[in-house]
């Protein structure tokens, strides 16, 4: 496994403009290159160049698919496998005829869906009319018995089809039953004198007739989701039948897509294409034969080595490792490692880990998240339109990682639900939180524990940012930065001296002259930060700005106060900031005490539904302040040491995912 950034090399081609096609399909066949243009590198030959314009295509191409897609969403279909889609198959795309089979299905579903439309308006007033039935809100229904006097079922029926009601004929009574909402009365009353509606004069149906009436009610719903369903089985079935031809469609535009992507990376000479772009070194080769290949040798490749071109304008790719992909994830959501610099997510994963272990410790409560994990992994379907969902299969493969993390712990420290089922393997976590003191340790152990992982932590981001600079080659930043040599020296002794403080009892600090001269000599040094920058700057061929004798004094004095200030109250806050491992430890102990004495208040049932509520409400909301305090200490106190995060990702034009990631 490789701890840096892959190692790339930047490719500029010139092809005969005959083999621009077959070049482009297997550039997005192999899909390694990530694209930049040819006028960015050669900015004074622009004018001699020409580049084509497929802005206008992309956009018709792109709404297209588009609206392919939710075509596909109202059938719960998937769109085609990328995986099927062949580059070197590209045939010719007829827009207008895509456009009109798109409108005409469409079309056919606007019909379709009027009639679900009006179903779903006709829901509402039913389910509106039976809640205020079943909840015995009369006040808000008006009920007639009776029946108009000159028109028949039908012309009642069409004179109300705008307003909420129901009508039942009852045969048996010779009467109508007809039920309203009482906020329509202005409008239905003036309706049932124009018809000439006689009401019934027996008071003794008002009871029997809510109740046939809440009853109809009740049919009339199953009856209209009924129907509702059957209008979307019919939706389905009307995308399905043209489901061929449309797969076809899509697979078409999004080829043609992405082949005008590449083709809008293009520029022409009157008889040659010219292209460029950045591609992993491992793969450097094979791209190379296969632009040879699709040009019949017909063209000119030429390398460039990352090394010699700025830093900052190379892209950026990592080894793509499947079972650190979620914590990859953690790092991607921060921002891009510098190229040539160390990848911090194998170090992530080993510190998040043990920060959430050390906070959640509870083998119990970790094999629930673990189980979750598991079934969410092999229940997960990615969205049918590829939309990420709110918990993504990455998301569950770390749920997996945690609750691993939390059943090492807990059995570290003999927890099991929030109970000392069995003998720690370490110490007694809850004795000692319960008691203050257990086998000679007390809760200041924990807190030791916890500063001194902090200190590890903090120490693994100085040796990681020393390699960084190491390789950047910046000796000068290496020495005198805050944390280069001098601040982890300063930070080593100010430990040392911490701990030796600590021993005395908190009475006095090391008096030896190795303190005195450990701490004086670096920061002395530190004075000399500024004039050996200017010197590394002029050395490279960077003009500086002319400066007083006094405004250099000025500047080397304010920066030695700064970083001074910033080493001993930095370290000591990023130090300190892990004890926050220790407080949600023994919060989540503390927790599941509390549950526990609240459950031996009462017996049976209760009790045992007060601890699976509370362990189910530590699992929910420790567990969310754990995960997230674990990424906060990642982020700020160790990201900060070596991680810049001023790199440009690697994005090549791929059809298939992770084809540009290096393995």
């Amino acid at each position: 496994m490789n701890v840096f950034t892959v190692p790339m090399r930047l490719l500029t081609a010139v092809v005969i403009d005959e083999a621009a096609d077959k070049v482009k399909s297997r550039l997005l066949d192999l899909g390694v290159l990530d694209f930049i243009k040819v006028s960015n590198l050669a900015p004074d030959q622009k004018e001699k160049l020409t580049e084509e314009a497929v802005e206008e295509k992309l956009a018709l191409y792109g709404n297209l698919r588009a609206r392919i897609e939710t075509l596909f969403q109202q059938a719960n279909l998937n769109h085609p496998p990328i995986e099927k889609i062949d580059p070197n198959d590209v045939q010719a795309l007829n827009t207008t005829k895509i456009k009109s089979r798109i409108d005409e299905i469409s079309d056919e579903l606007g019909e379709i869906r009027d009639k679900q439309k009006q179903l779903s308006q006709l829901r509402i007033r039913v389910e509106e009319m039976y809640s205020y039935l079943v909840d015995n809100k009369l006040q808000y229904l008006d009920v007639r018995i009776g029946k108009p006097e000159s028109v028949t079922l039908d012309v009642l029926e069409g004179r109300l089809v705008n307003l909420a009601h129901t009508i039942v004929e009852n045969k048996k009574w010779d009467q109508l039953i007809l039920l309203t909402l009482r906020r329509d009365r202005q409008q239905i009353t003036p309706i049932m004198e124009t018809l000439k509606w006689v009401e019934s004069s027996d008071g003794s149906l008002n009871k029997r007739a809510l109740e046939i009436l809440e009853e109809h009610l009740k049919e009339s719903l199953i009856d209209l989701d009924q129907q509702n369903r059957l209008i979307k089985e019919q939706i389905k079935q009307r995308i399905a039948k043209d489901q061929n031809e449309l797969e076809e469609f899509w697979s078409q535009l999004k080829l043609h897509e992405l082949l005008n992507q590449i083709s809008g990376n293009f520029s022409r000479t009157r008889n040659t294409t010219i292209f460029s772009g950045w591609v992993p070194a491992s793969k450097s080769e094979s791209l190379e034969k296969a632009i040879r290949e699709a040009s019949d040798n017909s063209c000119v490749i030429e390398w460039t080595e990352a090394e010699s071109l700025p830093r900052e304008q190379v892209p950026v790719a990592v080894d793509d490792i499947p079972l650190l992909r979620p914590f990859q994830k953690l790092v991607d959501n921060y921002s891009v490692p510098e190229y040539g610099t160390i990848n911090p997510t194998p170090f992530v994963a080993v510190s998040y880990l043990a920060m959430f272990g050390l906070m959640f410790a509870d083998a119990g409560q970790g094999l629930i998240i673990l189980l979750l994990g598991i079934l969410g992994t092999k229940f997960y379907k990615p969205h049918p339109s590829g939309k990420p969902s709110i918990i993504s299969g990455d998301m569950y493969n770390l749920f997996i990682y945690l609750g691993s993390a939390s059943i090492v712990s807990g059995a570290l420290f003999g927890s099991y639900f929030g109970f000392p089922l069995f003998k720690p393997l370490w110490f007694n976590y809850h004795e000692v939180v319960a008691l203050g003191e257990y086998g000679g340790r007390t809760v200041y152990s924990i807190l030791k524990i916890t500063i001194w992982f902090g200190i590890v932590v903090i120490g693994t981001g100085l040796i990681l940012n020393w390699i960084n600079l190491i390789r950047k080659k910046s000796y000068v930043k290496l020495l005198m930065d805050k944390n280069g040599l001098i601040g982890g020296w300063i930070f080593g002794l100010g430990v040392w001296t911490a701990f030796a403080f600590v021993a005395t009892g908190y009475k006095s600090i090391p008096s030896s002259p190795f303190v005195l001269y450990g701490f004086a000599i670096p920061l002395i040094a530190l004075l000399f930060k500024i004039p050996l920058q200017n010197y590394d700057l002029k050395k490279s061929g960077t003009e500086l700005e002319k400066q007083g004798i006094g405004s250099l004094i000025m500047d080397i004095v304010l920066e030695w106060i700064v970083d001074i200030l910033e080493i001993f109250s930095g370290f000591l806050a990023n130090t300190l900031s892990f004890m926050r491992v220790a407080g949600l430890g023994i919060a989540h102990v503390s927790l599941m005490t509390a549950f526990s004495e609240m459950a031996n208040m009462t017996s049976g049932v209760a009790a045992i539904l007060i601890l699976v509520v509370g362990n189910a409400l530590v699992i929910a909301l420790e567990g969310l302040s754990a995960g997230i305090q674990a990424l906060r200490l990642n982020y700020y106190e160790f990201f900060t040491k070596y991680f810049t995060g001023r790199g440009l990702s690697y994005n090549p034009i791929a059809l298939r995912p992770h084809a540009g990631k290096s393995n």
